[in-house]
């Protein structure tokens, strides 16, 4: 990867923490809202290209490696999954943000935070 490519966002792809759950399709997104009916879940919406993004989200990993509360982590990727990101906000009512953290709790959004506002704070 290239120093421009470093500062500017190139397309990376780093391997993502196991207890991310992938939304790809609307099939995911409908069977982690049906999920939310037995406990929390959190949708973290990323833009890949985002350094704001990216810092947000690995803050918000490293946080979440010392969360001890039954909660489903689903994670979705804005540039590749946009139809998703649009589902969500047309079917929970929610304006869209990224990065964006949405909580879950008997198919209603209970909390959302955008940018330096995501924290685990939102979960609990």
């Amino acid at each position: 990867m290239s120093f421009f490519d470093k500062i500017f966002g190139a397309k990376e792809n780093p391997e993502r923490k196991s207890f991310w759950k992938e939304l790809e399709t609307e099939e995911d997104l409908t069977k982690a809202i049906e999920s939310s009916y037995h406990h929390k879940i959190a949708i973290f919406k990323h833009s890949t290209r985002c350094f704001i993004s990216k810092t947000v989200l690995k803050n918000f990993e490293k946080e979440i490696d010392n969360l001890d509360h039954n909660v489903e982590l689903y994670y979705l990727d804005l540039l590749q999954h946009r139809l998703i990101s649009i589902k969500i906000s047309d079917n929970l009512g929610i304006r869209h943000e990224s990065p964006q953290l949405i909580v879950i709790e008997n198919g209603k959004v209970i909390n959302s935070a955008s940018h330096e506002d995501i924290s685990t704070s939102q979960i609990v």
